[in-house]
């Protein structure tokens, strides 16, 4: 199972993902500040899940129709970054 982060997910939440021995393409190590659908884009492309923490994806995907391979969206507010993973 492959995923595609999108730069909203912190950091050590990847890492920790990583660390459960899954591939991880980190939009902020690898692209920052591109646009919501070249994101998306670029998941299915890699034919992989999104993470992200970003409600956005949601419009692109439901309300413009985009195609997606799945989305994970992460609403973790309020939790201290320890707690997240």
């Amino acid at each position: 199972m492959k995923f595609v982060a999108d730069e909203s997910v912190d950091k050590p939440i990847v890492d920790h993902i990583r660390n459960c021995g899954y591939k991880v393409l980190y939009i902020e190590e690898e692209s920052p500040g591109i646009a919501d659908e070249a994101v998306l884009e670029k998941a299915n492309r890699q034919e992989s899940f999104l993470i992200t923490c970003d409600r956005d994806f949601g419009e692109l995907v439901y309300r413009q129709r985009l195609i997606s391979n799945g989305i994970i969206l992460l609403r973790l507010s309020g939790l201290t970054t320890r707690k997240k993973y």
